[in-house]
């Protein structure tokens, strides 16, 4: 993982009148605001902008936000070299479970090892299928694949956006898989995703699961790259546009468009980049605020480690390389959630984001308002108080229910009290289905809602805010008192929760990041009633002390408003740098080209060596032989990814991992691995 600050441009179309001659733009799309920063040769934030992300399509935002910072920094289009786009597109749709319809072909596996493995749940109703076939771990053919049963499949499928493809010991022998998505493609057209492609390492099930969200996210990551791409040329801007992958690393738009699932934690990696440069910490855990998580990674001597078991965002663990990081479903717009457990009662926040009610007010203030008023007049408070629903696009949904298509059917595109469209428990369940992919939007009471009615900001409706705060407040605690008759009360009991729920976020991560064994999970550690207490400095006839040993960079356009009260509580240094809210935007210029690629050679006899690649075998009877073939054919693959991700000059890194067994007091080769490295050093021409 590099934060070596490029050293060699190219120059092009230059305005030699200009006292900047060229500059580069980073943008992040987030949950709520779209962010845009320009930099001047990585070294000054030479203006910045924020507009709201336009959820219906994110280009919109996008190109507001791009607008916004080339006029309030005096740059002309002209002048941009490179831009990059970070997003959180990806990681936000995994955690609110959204993505497209797609069908999954599982090969050579035992008869329920979708169920076993946690495919189903991932699969969410979508259709799959169990196909004969697969190779052993030497790369041998176990058993023909079945092409007449996986045709016959195909043709009967509909509403399938793509594919996803797995074969047993496919990173030995990719050649089931090659062969399945040539089939699918020849009989539907639709995008495929081979297992094989996304990652080299054996674990047949968790590369299943990764193709398949590879598979889901493909659609909607392809729309905003596409879109995104258009709005830049109007604007003016023709220069390469790059896209930050999870690992902070930045590929090109198309190798974005073939691998979506590279870019799940795309925002989270370039903000960690973006810290490390606004303000050259060592070591401090990094938090990341946004609209919809908290994302949080530990910097050590400068760097964040790459997980070595994988990205994981929200329940799912891929085969992704990214940065060690640890996604909440916690952000300034999660939903307000009534807690009735205990006599007391109380509330909880997220996973999911919802609209605040303060916006929807700015966007259909007539609408809300009335609404807002009706329900504070009626004597019998409703669950569905303070809550409003929208249809998102004018597409008819297909691969659902009739019961889905009829609850959508009733959906407008304006906001529609939501007690008014459901009137049955199924109808929510419908709902959220529809909201799961991307087709209803939900606005209820949120953080966000309660810092305007706290003063904290001011850019949206506080009125609207206060109305929904007082609905809520009128639900029943267990002893059978209303929760709460004053809005500002309320909305500070939310603002303290959320203090309280990033405190354990930061804490289940340090605790993470421990090499001791504490003998229970880091979150059940975190949560712990002895160590909150000793957060707050216990002192009874026990003493107790706690708080972070190290400083905390706080990030994200609301870290300053939540943050230091964040800090006081875990008794540590709160670092907030000056362009904390565009630390993303930041983070996606800064970063580099870095593409790597890996291979092994197994031993299946004395004397026989096979070298696994991506799409072929190759045997050997020297060892020597073999080796230099797999390292030849990885600098390859490597250096041509690079290349296409734009990057001229390149540095190579080569590492091997040799593993040997000892059989009857004989050293016999088990398994090579080699990795790649190909790493750019230099500016992207505007020509590239």
């Amino acid at each position: 993982f590099f934060f070596k600050q490029k050293t060699a441009y190219e120059i092009r179309n230059c305005d030699w009148s200009s006292d900047v001659c060229s500059s580069d733009l980073g943008i992040d799309t987030g949950g709520t605001y779209t962010d845009a920063v320009i930099l001047r040769e990585e070294s000054e934030v030479i203006a910045s902008a924020k507009s709201l992300t336009t959820r219906e399509d994110l280009a919109l935002g996008i190109g507001r936000a791009v607008q916004s910072v080339l006029s309030t920094s005096g740059i002309s289009a002209a002048q941009i070299a490179m831009a990059s786009l970070s997003t959180t597109l990806a990681t936000n749709a995994l955690v609110e479970g959204q993505g497209d319809r797609i069908a999954l072909v599982y090969i050579g596996f035992r008869n329920g090892d979708i169920a076993k493995n946690g495919l189903s749940e991932a699969l969410k109703g979508d259709p799959y299928l169990e196909l004969k076939g697969g190779h052993s771990h030497s790369g041998s053919e176990i058993c023909p694949l079945d092409e007449a049963a996986l045709s016959a499949w195909i043709t009967g499928l509909t509403g399938v956006s793509a594919y996803a493809v797995a074969s047993q010991f496919a990173t030995r022998n990719p050649a089931h898989e090659l062969r399945t998505a040539e089939i699918i493609k020849e009989i539907t057209g639709k995008p495929v995703s081979a297992s094989h492609q996304l990652s080299a390492k054996l674990n047949g099930p968790k590369r299943a699961l990764t193709a398949l969200l590879n598979a889901r996210l493909i659609g909607m990551i392809d729309r905003l790259i596409r879109r995104a791409g258009e709005q830049l040329q109007s604007l003016g801007i023709q220069a390469p546009l790059m896209v930050v992958r999870g690992d902070g690393a930045l590929i090109s738009q198309d190798q974005a468009r073939e691998k979506p699932i590279e870019t799940i934690l795309s925002g989270p990696a370039a903000s960690i980049v973006g810290a490390r440069w606004l303000t050259g910490a060592e070591d401090a855990l990094v938090s990341d605020i946004g609209g919809t998580t908290t994302d949080v990674a530990l910097l050590k001597k400068g760097r964040p480690a790459i997980d070595p078991m994988g990205a994981q965002v929200g329940p799912y663990r891929t085969m992704v390389e990214a940065v060690a990081m640890r996604t909440t479903g916690l952000g300034g717009d999660s939903e307000v959630h009534f807690q009735v457990e205990g006599l007391a009662g109380g509330v909880f926040l997220g996973p999911k984001r919802v609209l605040p009610v303060s916006l929807a007010a700015i966007e259909q203030a007539q609408i809300v308002h009335d609404a807002l008023d009706a329900q504070l007049k009626s004597t019998l408070p409703d669950e569905y108080d303070g809550r409003f629903v929208r249809k998102t696009t004018v597409e008819d949904p297909s691969g659902f229910t009739d019961r889905d298509r009829q609850l959508w059917l009733k959906l407008t595109n304006r906001f529609l009290p939501l007690g008014q469209v459901l009137t049955n428990r199924l109808e929510s369940q419908a709902l959220s289905r529809l909201v799961s992919r991307g087709l209803a939007q939900i606005a209820a009471l949120t953080p966000s809602d309660a810092s305007h009615v706290l003063g904290y900001t001011d850019v949206w409706d506080k009125e609207a805010a206060e109305k929904a705060l007082l609905l809520f407040g009128r639900r029943r605690t267990g002893a059978g008192v209303v929760l709460s008759t004053n809005a500002n009360d309320l909305a500070q009991r939310i603002v303290d929760q959320l203090t309280y729920q990033t405190t354990v976020a930061l804490l289940e991560a340090a605790f993470g990041e421990e090499e001791v064994e504490f003998g229970a999970s880091p979150f059940m550690l975190a949560a712990h009633p002895l160590l909150q207490r000793g957060l707050s400095g216990h002192r009874g006839i026990v003493k107790i002390d706690a708080g972070l040993n190290i400083p905390v960079v706080g990030l994200g356009a609301s870290a300053p408003t939540y943050y230091p009260a964040v800090g006081h509580r875990l008794n540590c240094d709160m670092i907030l740098p000056e362009h904390a809210g565009v630390a993303n935007a930041i983070g996606a210029v800064v970063g580099r080209v870095t593409m790597r690629a890996s291979g092994t050679i197994t031993s299946p006899s004395e004397g026989h060596y096979r070298v696994h690649l991506r799409d072929s075998l190759m045997d050997f009877g020297d060892e020597e032989e073999a080796l230099l073939a797999l390292e030849q054919a990885l600098c390859r693959s490597a250096q041509s990814a690079a290349h296409a991700a734009g990057a001229e000059d390149v540095e190579l890194d080569i590492s091997r991992d040799i593993r040997k067994a000892t059989v009857e007091n004989r050293k016999d080769r088990k398994s090579t691995r080699l990795n790649s490295s190909h790493s750019s050093v230099s500016r992207m021409p505007s020509s590239a």
